[in-house]
C-alpha cells in the first residue's frame, strides 16, 4: 500500500511530539511514525531549564500542567570528592538566570505532549527501514511493507537516526564515558533542599536531585574500568559506584546505598562532533532532523531535552510560515527555503551546546593533583555559572523569533 502525507515525523520522542504539537497549534497536520508499539517512556527524569520552559509555554497550556506535577529547583551546589569541600553554591535566581527550573519525569512530559495531539497523529509499530527519492516527495519504506510518501520529512528518531543517515550526518561518537541513572524513594521524606547537588573527582561525576518530598533522582557518569566484570551486572555496578564516591557526605552516599540495583539504567554516552554539525546537512530539500537525531550531546549541561524542545518550536514556526507563504514559488521550493531557515537558526546553537557540554564534562572528569586543584579552586564557580548561562536562551514563539542570550 502507498499513501501520501503532508508532513511525516519519524520518532515519537520529545522533539517529534513537540514538533507535531507546534504544527497542530498552527493548523498543520502531521503524522508521527514510532517504531515501538507504544510511547517510549524509558528514562527517568530530565532537567527542564528556562530555555525549555519558553519552548513549552509556546506550545500552549502544557507548561501549567507540568509545573503543577513537579517541584521548582532553587540552586546548584558543587562539591569535591577529593577534599569533601563545597566548591560552589549558587542560587539559580541570583545567578542572572530568569525563569523556572524543574526536574520533570520524562514519561510525564511525553504523555502530556501526546494527550494534546489529535487522535491518530501517532502511528505505532511503524519502523522506517529505507528512504528514497520519489519526484518531489520522499518515499518511506516501513518494516511491515507499507510505503508512505511525504512532502516534508522530519527525523527526530534519536541517536541512531535513519533520517540523519540519509542526510549524510556521521554516526554519533563515543567519548569514552557511560552514564548510570536511577532513583530512590524515602517513605518518610528525604530532607534535601530542592537544588541540584553535583560532585566531581577521581574520574567520576554524579549528581543528586530531589524530585518531590519523597523521591530522589541521581545520575552518575564514569569511564568504564578495563575489567568489565566490575560493571557487567547491576549488583556489581552498584558496588563499583559505591566504591568511587570519595568524600561525598553520608546523606548523599545513603542515596546510592538505598537504590535498588534492579532500577539502575546504564547506557554509553554519545555525541556528534561539532565539525560534523558545521559541515553536515541539517536539512536537504524537504528533509531535516531535530533533537538527538541532530545534536546528540553529553549530559554535562542537562540540555539534551531542552534543546530538542527549542528545535521543535523553531521548526514548527519556519515550516508553517513556508507552507503559508503567498508567493509564485512552488510548494517544494518554499518547503526547502523554510527548512534552510531552520538549519541556519539551529546550527550554531547546536554546535555551541554540543561543544560546551563536551568540554564541561571533560573538565568535571579531570583527575590528578594539579588538574583537580585547578578545577576545584579556580574553575568551580566559573563552571557553575557556565552551566547556568546556556539556559539563558529564547527560541521565540510559534509566530515570531526572538532568539537571544542574556
Amino acid at each position: 500500500m502507498e499513501a501520501v502525507e503532508s508532513v511525516v515525523i519519524v520518532g515519537a520522542g520529545i522533539a517529534g511530539l513537540a514538533t507535531a504539537l507546534g504544527l497542530h497549534k498552527l493548523g498543520i497536520r502531521s503524522l508521527v511514525l514510532e517504531s515501538a508499539d507504544s510511547l517510549r517512556t524509558t528514562g527517568y527524569y530530565l532537567g527542564i531549564w528556562p530555555n525549555a520552559w519558553k519552548a513549552i509555554d509556546a506550545l500552549g497550556g502544557i507548561g501549567q500542567i507540568l509545573r503543577a506535577k513537579n517541584i521548582k529547583l532553587t540552586g546548584i551546589m558543587t562539591s569535591s570528592l577529593i577534599s569533601g569541600d563545597i566548591t560552589a553554591d549558587i542560587p539559580i535566581n541570583t545567578a542572572g538566570l530568569k525563569g523556572d527550573s524543574y526536574l520533570v519525569n520524562r514519561k510525564t512530559l511525553l504523555e502530556t505532549l501526546e494527550n494534546e495531539l489529535p487522535r491518530g497523529t501517532i502511528k505505532y509499530s511503524s519502523k522506517v527501514v529505507h528512504i528514497e527519492d520519489s519526484d518531489c516527495h520522499k518515499s518511506l519504506h516501513l518494516a511491515d511493507g507499507t510505503i508512505l510518501k511525504a512532502k516534508v520529512l522530519i527525523g527526530s528518531d534519536g541517536v541512531n537516526s535513519v533520517v540523519a543517515k540519509y542526510l549524510g550526518l556521521s554516526k554519533a561518537s563515543y567519548p569514552g564515558r557511560s552514564a548510570v541513572r536511577s532513583f530512590v524513594e524515602y517513605k518518610n521524606g528525604h530532607g534535601f533542599e530542592p537544588k541540584v547537588m553535583m560532585f566531581f573527582g577521581k574520574g567520576v561525576r554524579f549528581g543528586v536531585i530531589p524530585c518531590d518530598e519523597h523521591k530522589v533522582y541521581w545520575f552518575y557518569t564514569f569511564r568504564p574500568p578495563q575489567d568489565k566484570k566490575l560493571v557487567e551486572d547491576p549488583i556489581n555496578l552498584k558496588q563499583y559506584i559505591l566504591s568511587t564516591l570519595g568524600k561525598a557526605p553520608d546523606k548523599i552516599r545513603n542515596v546510592f546505598e538505598q537504590t535498588d540495583a534492579t532500577n539502575l539504567e546504564r547506557s554509553p554516552i554519545r555525541f556528534r562532533h561539532p565539525w560534523n554539525l558545521f559541515w553536515g546537512n541539517i536539512s536537504k530539500g524537504n528533509v531535516c532532523v531535530a533533537g538527538d537525531a541532530l545534536h546528540p550531546m553529553t549530559p554535562d549541561l542537562a540540555q539534551g531535552g531542552c534543546s530538542a524542545l527549542e528545535d521543535s518550536v523553531v521548526l514548527a514556526r519556519v515550516l508553517a510560515a513556508a507552507l503559508r507563504e503567498e508567493s509564485q514559488e512552488n510548494e517544494q521550493r518554499k518547503i526547502q527555503k523554510g527548512l534552510e531557515n531552520y538549519a541556519k537558526e539551529r546550527r550554531w546553537r547546536s554546535i555551541d551546546l554540543v561543544w560546551s557540554a563536551y568540554m564541561s564534562g571533560s573538565v568535571q572528569m579531570w583527575d590528578g593533583v594539579v588538574l583537580t586543584f585547578i578545577r576545584d579552586h579556580i574553575l568551580a564557580k566559573f563552571l557553575s555559572g557556565f552551566f547556568l548561562k546556556k539556559p539563558a536562551f529564547d527560541c521565540g514563539n510559534l509566530l515570531s523569533s526572538s532568539s537571544y542570550e542574556i
